[in-house]
């Protein structure tokens, strides 16, 4: 495809004084009419199309208003953002189309499924899901949908109600309108009447965290298969609700930068992804071709980037039988920046995203049969596929853990993939499963490829380079026992209405309650228990009481010398368990078979209050991360300092301070003179927690003793045009890897085996501690489980160590190399960030 793509044009002629005299013709296609009774963006927002950054409140009443006006477009709103903004969604379609709407998609709906030979495409509407804008401050997708929401409700004539009867529309107008917003504000708080193109201007430079993430600084375009944020619960449950032939997702790159649209690197498609798939994206991208050759914008495809990671919004359609089409246009980042292209204007690059938007649908209209026949002919293959795989289902759960396997299957239910109950506890594979903790995934189902994408393990590849991760092994980020079955041996009732779990207390009592430290919402328990002011212990050795084993982690209330009642504790304590999907045992005797309920060995939990360094040089993904967790999964607060003001914070208040890892190599993203304030906090009994390449920024700094492991490798016969290869080959962009656990330690508190999986996206190697118990985490010899490392860092990995803990004076301070809470669905490595800050001044 790249022979028809480079243009010899000018990418840029459009001026500074263009845009003060703005409108929107120079966006709209001419030589057609519009309804007058539409109203035009600037009459309903005030500005015209790229003049100022939309915000999203305007961008919504202006979507709202257009579904008032125009008999085209529907809106409805699927939910809000943790900011309280609307998750919308319009539905474009012709006016004789609104009237038969959901007969339209149950018919094609029905395309997918078993009989579709029967059905004809000749007549039938093709579905295109168009979104804008995933990450906010990359606003030229929203801000173009202003103008393209408009043509498509206001332009007349043959041609656009043909377009309309033949298609249906789902329009996403923000994927992110709580980083929208942010960006919206900083881009217009900062612009000056007389436009500033210098790249030095502020408006071009946001304060951290910026707005591309959402509120809790994630990267939502890495959502798609997790499905943890709610935007994305939003736009998952309408794209399996409409399957849509095409979804287009707009985004924008470096300045200097021109447009992209996909295909991406050839090399860099992930396997299951059917070739089809993939010529079919080039045939749509001659329309792209086409379009931009007309207003004279210069593109590029088959480049820089892949097509891999099915976490995407461009590559999440493709192992769903869709097409996913990812835009990136040079950004303005504001409203005029000088480039080596030249002036690069916001309304510029708004056109580019309009344009490639139209050519979309043009495409989808002249390409309809091929494209829904594609459609059925891509599900139809997965069920042949499925009927022959070896492999007939899946089983997995945790029999100490019931949240963990429950959040798992909750993202299977999501995708519509269909699960069963067990029939009774089995042993499968040498694994014990519970009937109520565990599920089994029949594997001959409508998708099989999307099951076998979310639990395959894969470590060979065509390309050593990726764009994101190379791995997302589910049951291994949930860290949970998993068996392939050659048969549907074991499998109980199909689970149609998915149930919560819940809680109990197994009665009252008059002398001590337990629960294990197993399950996933444990630390949430605790939390709200040492927070009422109660007592609570830690158990530092196994013991068993009544027929029942309690293992290292156990926690302990006793009922008498609490601030509560015996009635009043046990109410707590119901209240406790059911948000925590906890169960608790009453106990009424201290006596046991290993160390009785008043041993020593049980240490008490005092109230954590937790701070996190945040600000300019803190890698912002990581540290959203530890704040979603602490937030919204275990009820902790969570104070954020910023490095701006951290020099006169007082330290003495808070018990644990995590500093997450830095955008900078080494941890340089943190000034040297706080390292002697941190270390003297610690001396006086602060427990520090450091995250990835912090550990270096630590040991660089005398804070804790560490020794790495570090690679010699040098570049022998690479060419200067390979030089970027062979450095990117040697970046772990994102794999899985295996590490044996130590299960007395108490950074391993609550795990039943003695192998974890751990997510790993640096190339940090920890020699380990001369004394073995100093390892309780410790890389085996054959590491890798799933994924890309380069031979050179597997070879450090091997034997290495991802955590350490020192004592420094009263204090301790513990460092992780790997990421334990990546991207909200790492479950599995959850807990040992809650067992640091819990347990860190036993360690």
């Amino acid at each position: 495809m790249k022979k028809i793509l480079l243009v010899p044009i000018l990418l840029i002629s459009f001026s500074v004084i263009a845009q003060k005299t703005l409108d929107l013709n120079y966006y709209l296609p001419q030589n057609i009419t519009y309804d007058k009774s539409i109203p035009t963006p600037k009459e309903v927002i005030g500005h015209e199309v790229g003049e100022w950054h939309v915000t999203h409140d305007k961008l919504v009443f202006y979507m709202q208003t257009l579904a008032e006006r125009s008999d085209r477009i529907t809106i409805e709103t699927r939910g809000e953002t943790f900011e309280g903004r609307p998750i919308l969604l319009l539905t474009i379609t012709s006016p004789e189309n609104h009237l038969n709407l959901e007969t339209i998609r149950q018919e094609h709906v029905a395309l997918t499924e078993n009989g579709a030979g029967t059905l004809s495409t000749e007549a039938m509407p093709i579905v295109v899901y168009q979104g804008f804008s995933i990450h906010g401050n990359e606003p030229s997708g929203a801000n173009s949908g202003l103008a393209y929401a408009y043509y498509l409700a206001a332009a007349q004539g043959p041609e656009i109600d043909a377009l309309l009867n033949n298609l249906v529309i789902l329009m996403d107008p923000s994927f992110n309108p709580d980083g929208l917003q942010r960006f919206a504000y900083w881009a217009n708080t900062n612009k000056s009447i007389n436009l500033v193109a210098d790249n030095n201007e502020r408006e071009y430079h946001e304060v951290w965290p910026g707005g591309r993430t959402n509120h809790y600084w994630f990267d939502m375009n890495r959502d798609w298969l997790p499905v943890q944020l709610p935007e994305s619960r939003a736009r998952i449950k309408s794209f399996h609700k409409w399957l849509p032939n095409i979804l287009t997702d707009h985004h924008e790159m470096g300045t200097n930068s021109t447009f992209f649209f996909q295909p991406g690197e050839p090399t860099r498609v992930h396997p299951l992804t059917p070739k089809m798939n993939q010529e079919l994206t080039a045939e749509i991208g001659t329309y792209h071709a086409k379009a931009l050759d007309k207003i004279g914008s210069l593109y590029y495809s088959e480049e820089n980037y892949d097509d891999y990671y099915y976490g995407k919004g461009s590559t999440f359609p493709d192992v769903n039988g869709s097409i996913g089409i990812l835009f990136e246009q040079g950004s303005s980042r504001g409203h005029v920046q000088e480039t080596e292209n030249g002036l690069l204007t916001f309304p510029f690059t708004i056109r580019n995203q309009f344009t490639t938007a139209l050519s979309t649908i043009e495409a989808a209209q002249n390409m309809r049969v091929k494209i829904l026949d594609y459609q059925r002919d891509f599900y139809k293959n997965m069920r042949s596929e499925a009927s022959k795989s070896k492999t007939k289902s899946i089983v997995f759960g945790d029999s100490k853990d019931a949240a963990k396997a429950w959040h798992l299957a909750e993202i299977l239910n999501r995708h519509k993939i269909k699960f069963h109950e067990l029939a009774s506890d089995a042993n499968i594979g040498g694994k014990n499963y519970k009937k109520e903790n565990s599920y089994l995934v029949p594997l001959d189902q409508k998708n099989h490829r999307l099951i076998k994408a979310m639990f395959e393990k894969r470590t060979t590849f065509t390309d050593s380079l990726f764009y994101d991760i190379s791995a997302w092994t589910f049951p291994l980020a949930f860290n949970v026992d998993y068996t392939e079955q050659s048969s549907l041996a074991n499998a109980g009732t199909e689970i149609i209405e998915f149930p919560s779990l819940s809680g109990t207390v197994s009665g009252k009592s008059n002398y001590a309650y337990l629960f294990e430290w197993n399950e996933y919402y444990t630390p949430k328990a605790l939390n709200k228990i040492v927070e009422k002011g109660l007592r609570a212990k830690v158990a530092k050795s196994p013991f068993s009481l009544s027929g029942k084993q309690y293992g290292y982690g156990t926690i302990m209330i006793p009922v008498q010398n609490q601030d509560l009642n015996t009635d009043e504790l046990y109410a707590f304590l119901k209240e406790v368990a059911l948000e925590s999907k906890l169960h608790i045992t009453s106990v009424n005797t201290g006596l046991t078979k290993g160390i009785d309920l008043g041993s020593n060995d049980f240490d008490p939990i005092k109230k954590q209050k937790v701070a996190i360094l945040v600000g300019k040089g803190i890698r912002s993904y990581d540290a959203g991360e530890i704040w979603h967790l602490l937030d919204t999964r275990y009820n902790m607060q969570l104070t954020k300092l910023d490095i701006a003001y951290f020099s006169s914070v007082d330290l003495s208040k808070y018990s644990d301070l995590i500093i997450p890892s830095t955008s900078s190599r080494g941890g340089n993203g943190i000034n040297k003179k706080y390292a002697e304030k941190i270390k003297e906090w610690v001396k006086d009994g602060g427990t520090l927690i450091g995250y990835r390449n912090i550990a270096e920024w630590l040991n660089k700094n005398e804070i804790i003793e560490l020794k790495f492991k570090k690679d010699t490798l040098v570049a022998k016969n690479i060419p200067f045009d390979k030089k970027g290869d062979f450095s990117g080959a040697q970046v772990t962009g994102g794999a899985i890897f295996e590490a044996k656990l130590d299960l007395t330690h108490p950074i391993n508190y609550g795990y039943k085996n003695d192998k974890i999986a751990l997510f790993r996206n640096t190339n940090v190697y920890i020699e380990p501690d001369k004394n073995s118990f100093n390892n309780p985490i410790q890389y085996t010899d054959n590491p890798l489980l799933s994924g890309y490392i380069s031979e050179e860092n597997l070879e450090l990995m091997k034997g290495s160590v991802p955590f350490q803990v020192k004592k420094v004076g009263k204090g301790r301070v513990i460092v992780f190399t790997d990421n334990t809470n990546f991207r909200a669905f790492w479950y599995g490595t959850n807990k040992l960030l809650m067992n640091a800050i819990f347990f860190g001044k036993m360690m």
